[in-house]
């Protein structure tokens, strides 16, 4: 029971990430009627599974039946082998979520005996036998409190509730006379034994949740450069048909401590998408992205050497004869090497009608003589580039393309030249070279925080105003334990030199 409750929960906060009150952006998702549903009906198969087969304590009983006198009797082995619920439902309230069960079945099994003497017969009587019982008209109601504390998540058990209706019971081996005493002698304790059972398993399930949910990691470490940071700010946000969640959500240096925001009531936040209604619906704003740019710019992983290209005559000054004509009179027939770097962080803003980015590289022209690597030149360039996101798994891919460049001469070795006059090769570089190793890193792709074990599944990307909305259903694929994406599976969408 406990893993199902675990399952219920740890899938929302990480399915549920809402702009941080103390930060212009980060990730949002809200969960809606249709995803709790989805999440409910895997909950009360998963509390089915931990609940089969359960073991009840040993009843006995003594009981006078007339003419007989005293009779002892005992059930021993009360096992529940089968739980069966037909209709259940799951409606969020004020501060916590309310599931009901109702219209379930439980089958059970026992063995029984007895014995008794009477004046009739001077000597002791005993039989035993197996029992079968099925419970009808079970209603479990489950309301659960949810706060924010201190920057994790507290479960709390608001009110549990248990109602049977009939038992039927079938007795096998012994004499039918006896059946109505063992229906008199045992109907309320198997109903007292069952409910108390349950209910125990029940509430042990939600105190090892909330010690689960308290051991949820505040940080997320990408690599050793960068980790995200998953601190819970606010408190969740109800609907009377959605739930969600608020984390900082966004990228930090790897030695950064994480320490967590303010916290208030906040309501809501409106949804974007637009489709039919999908389970999901996640949000990531601009900053999520500009603030991995920024940790990865800022600990210098935005440096590339480029020796190698699609055509290698390019990186040979006889290429640049006609264009840079004094750069092949000093190194003539050198092989030259590219060393790009980012003069600042790249610059991503999100429209309701494109993606767009801006790079500010640094190009230094190198060339290899007598074994020495010798810089004759620097470029600088400001490279606007256009994207389009979509979803592989559970990762947010990219592939972004060249829109303009403009470039000037930052310093020259070699003189003055006239930058109209490469800016063919520039072109060919950026399109053939530059974009395509930035695109590699793209296809990776950004790792949504979802739990392992379940998968995106018909998903439609839009986007908003600085946001790109995930609008999707989820499919359950593994029943093996679930559990977070390993760490080295994440890799930042900009991690340029790693």
């Amino acid at each position: 029971m406990a893993s199902a409750f675990f399952f219920f929960f740890l899938l929302m906060p990480f399915f549920l990430v809402v702009p941080a009150s103390t930060q212009e952006g980060s990730i949002s998702t809200i969960i809606t009627e249709k995803g709790l549903d989805f999440a409910k009906d895997i909950l009360i198969e998963k509390a089915i599974s931990s609940l089969t087969p359960l073991k009840l304590p040993q009843i006995e009983e003594f009981v006078k039946i007339p003419f007989l006198g005293g009779v002892h009797f005992g059930l021993s082995n009360i096992t529940i082998y089968k739980v069966d619920v037909p209709n259940s439902d799951v409606k969020p309230g004020d501060t916590g979520i309310t599931i009901v069960a109702s219209g379930a079945t439980a089958n059970l099994t026992m063995n029984w005996f007895y014995s008794y003497s009477t004046w009739l017969v001077p000597v002791t009587i005993s039989d035993n036998g197996h029992a079968s019982v099925q419970v009808e008209g079970i209603e479990v109601g489950l309301t659960l409190g949810l706060e924010n504390l201190q920057g994790t998540l507290e479960l709390s058990n608001m009110e549990c509730g248990f109602y049977m209706k009939d038992i039927s019971i079938t007795l096998d081996g012994g004499a039918s006379w006896l059946y109505q005493g063992f229906v008199d002698a045992f109907e309320e304790q198997i109903r007292s034994s069952v409910e108390n059972a349950i209910t125990k398993k029940i509430k042990e399930g939600i105190t090892k949740l909330d010690s689960l949910l308290k051991a949820l990691p505040k940080e997320i470490h990408v690599d050793e450069i960068a980790a995200l940071n998953v601190t819970f700010v606010n408190e969740p946000a109800f609907s009377n048909s959605s739930i969600g969640f608020e984390i900082d959500g966004l990228f930090s240096a790897a030695d950064k401590v994480v320490s967590p925001g303010n916290y208030f009531m906040n309501s809501q936040p409106p949804a974007l998408c637009k489709f039919p209604t999908k389970m999901l619906e996640i949000s990531l704003d601009e900053d999520v992205f500009n603030s991995a740019s920024n940790v990865y710019y800022n600990a210098e992983m935005m440096h590339w050497i480029v020796d190698k290209v699609p055509n290698q005559s390019l990186l040979n000054t006889a290429s640049w004869k006609y264009i840079v004509p004094q750069l092949y009179k000093m190194y003539p027939n050198n092989d030259m090497i590219l060393n790009v770097s980012f003069s600042s962080p790249p610059v991503i803003k999100i429209s309701s009608d494109n993606i767009d980015s801006t790079v500010y590289p640094d190009m230094i022209i190198d060339v290899v003589s007598n074994n020495e690597t010798i810089p004759v030149a620097c470029i600088s360039l400001v490279v606007s580039a256009s994207g389009l996101v979509d979803i592989s798994g559970n990762s947010l891919a990219g592939y972004v393309g060249l829109v303009d460049f403009s470039m000037s001469l930052k310093w020259s070795k070699i003189g003055n030249f006239h930058m109209y006059l490469i800016q063919s090769v520039m072109r060919t570089f950026l399109k053939t070279v530059f974009f395509p190793y930035v695109n590699l890193r793209l296809r990776r792709g950004f790792p949504l925080p979802i739990i392992r074990g379940f998968t995106l599944q018909n998903a439609d990307i839009v986007s908003a105003n600085s946001q790109i909305v995930v609008c999707s259903d989820v499919v359950y694929t593994d029943s093996n334990e679930l559990k977070l994406l390993p760490h080295n599976q994440i890799r930042s969408f900009l991690s340029f030199g790693v």
